[in-house]
């Protein structure tokens, strides 16, 4: 078991993870498990049944006050307009100046005056720096980093194990709903990073060890196994989802990432809105790509793109063995001369692989299913 770092810092659920027999590396700035029983088992259990995830390492922030929800709706990407209380949305945090990423990230609208941002575990002092440095008075951003873990089930069988728990299951995708799970609050979410039907759980870390504890008992009958952050990244890589860091950054626009469906482009204001704009209507020069290979290849970032011999068009973001296709995909960044459905060849380890350009999800979702 690799020990994690001492500078690091640690879920609530550290010891269970390490009574488990985790593996562990670091995430953000986190010390998470990447793995328990292997990666393909867990990558199985949760396309074929059930797994549980802790993701604690994200970032949790409130924003409160009047105007807490003119304050989201005027600096990030997609419009809270669009969506009731009680649902989820996917927005971008985007640079004002040049319209690169600066985190992609789900907003919760509680009300108006609530709305709780989740942003990725390593940018979440500069997703709150920047919301801070614009909120007008009376609205209070507060990173609640680390008084709140998060749970993610995951699986065809995530109904079932939550409802043996007591918490309530059923909604529509993107909602949520609270619960009580003993003495606290439990935020019971229909969102997920696997493509599979499933519930992110927010809750505080005195309940965090009872209910992980609870939901691997509940999942017993039907296999369910706790899973690390390396069966979520090839889960999330056969749905074509973007990691930050990897597939978008502060120089990846949400054009050049296809992402255009997170950007409330009527909107009169939001952070970066002049760029993309600016960029959308001239054509971005690069895009976001998926690839599938026709041969044994398995892609890596940072790998070169070829669109012939010579020609180089652009590198791999996201690359791994898919589990379920039995064969290499990933996310490549490549120049918009290359054609949705070409042949390209990508460098791997001194080898010329050749791959489809193909429109993820490289798997059937089954996320939205009611």
């Amino acid at each position: 078991m690799a020990e994690p770092q001492a500078d690091l810092s640690q879920s609530p659920l550290h010891d269970r993870h390490v009574a488990l027999g985790a593996k562990f590396a670091e995430f953000g700035g986190w010390s998470m498990p990447v793995e328990y029983s292997g990666v393909l088992k867990e990558h199985a259990a949760v396309r074929e049944s059930v797994g549980v995830f802790d993701v604690s390492h994200l970032g949790k922030v409130l924003i409160t006050g009047p105007g807490a929800k003119e304050l989201v709706n005027q600096t990030l990407s997609n419009d809270l307009d669009r969506i009731p209380p009680g649902k989820a949305q996917y927005t971008l945090c985007l640079d004002d100046a040049t319209g690169g990423i600066v985190d992609d990230l789900i907003a919760y609208y509680l009300d108006d005056r609530h709305v709780l941002l989740v942003p990725n575990a390593a940018n979440t002092a500069e997703v709150v720096r920047r919301l801070a440095a614009v909120a007008p008075e009376g609205v209070t951003i507060t990173d609640h980093h680390h008084d709140y873990a998060v749970i993610a089930v995951q699986g065809t069988r995530s109904d079932e194990t939550l409802a043996k728990v007591g918490l309530p299951v059923g909604h529509d995708y993107m909602s949520f709903v609270r619960a009580e799970f003993g003495a606290l609050d439990v935020v019971v979410c229909r969102t997920g990073y696997t493509g599979e039907r499933g519930y992110e759980l927010i809750a505080k870390n005195d309940i965090a060890g009872e209910l992980w504890d609870q939901i691997l008992a509940a999942g017993e009958e039907f296999g369910i196994l706790p899973c690390g952050l390396g069966a979520r990244d090839t889960l999330r890589t056969e749905m074509g989802y973007p990691l930050h860091g990897q597939d978008i950054s502060l120089q990846v626009t949400p054009n050049q990432a296809r992402l255009g469906w997170a950007v409330g482009w009527k909107k009169a204001a939001f952070w970066g809105r002049d760029a993309v704009l600016a960029e959308k209507e001239t054509g971005p020069r690069l895009i976001l790509r998926g690839i599938v290979a026709t041969g044994r290849g398995i892609p890596r970032p940072h790998q070169q793109v070829f669109l012939s011999e010579h020609v180089p068009v652009g590198e791999v973001t996201s690359g791994t063995f898919s589990p379920t296709r039995k064969k290499g995909i990933g996310l490549a960044l490549v120049s918009t001369v290359v054609d949705p459905d070409a042949e390209v060849a990508v460098d791997v380890r001194g080898r010329r692989e050749i791959f489809q350009v193909t429109p993820p999800p490289f798997v059937d979702p089954s996320v939205r299913e009611s």
